[in-house]
């Protein structure tokens, strides 16, 4: 048996031609190239791009905003990864956080501070702006809004356009996280929220214990 959540999950030769445009656009775009699959061995579309499916008029539109946030926004790939990724923990959005870490990664987030960030801790290691987008990012998820300290840093850091990339930002990926929740939508089959690495030299030794 295999999990596919709440809603049908068609092959490509079962899409209809507004459904059919909205799955070329995805698969298509700079997604396709990236470090997680989009599609299934059999072609049907992962994650929260499935969902864009039942209403294609909609999800072409919704498909599009997410592309543009990923691929034209003024953030820079590490923050735009670490508000995403701050946004999935807080949300316990597993596919957001499988699709992100491995994103992450790419971007130029180290494996520690990916263990931080799921934490729910701020890595010493973030650049001043890093922790802003951070701060800013938490805020809108805890209370829907950023206080006047927390808004002015933003903005003085950031810039009011890099700002409002990112509440768009916020916005958009806690809507798929909603969808992601109420369709049931699983992780890809055989794959885990977390990547399993090799040990370090150091943990290898103290799984061996002293000789």
């Amino acid at each position: 048996f295999v999990n596919t959540g709440r809603l049908p999950h068609p092959t490509p030769a079962e899409l209809d031609d507004a459904q059919r445009a909205v799955y070329d656009e995805i698969v298509g775009g700079p997604r396709g190239s990236g470090p997680f699959r989009l599609t299934d061995d059999d072609g049907r579309l992962q994650g929260p791009f499935n969902a864009m499916l039942v209403n294609p008029d909609l999800g072409l539109s919704l498909q599009r905003l997410g592309a543009d946030i990923r691929y034209r926004s003024t953030l820079e790939a590490r923050e735009r990864e670490i508000a995403i990724l701050a946004l999935a923990r807080a949300r316990d959005s597993d596919f957001e956080w499988y699709a992100h870490e491995r994103v992450g990664l790419v971007a130029g987030l180290t494996p520690d501070e990916l263990d931080e960030l799921d934490a729910g801790a701020t890595p010493d290691s973030l650049s001043h702006r890093e922790r802003v987008v951070l701060a800013a990012t938490r805020s809108l998820l805890e209370h829907g809004d950023l206080d006047d300290a927390t808004f002015d840093e933003a903005v003085a850091v950031l810039g009011l356009r890099t700002l409002a990339d990112l509440i768009t930002l916020v916005g958009y990926y806690d809507l798929l996280a909603l969808s992601l929740r109420t369709w049931r939508v699983p992780l890809p089959a055989g794959e885990t929220r977390r990547p399993v690495r090799a040990p370090q030299p150091e943990q290898r030794e103290s799984q061996q214990g002293p000789r």
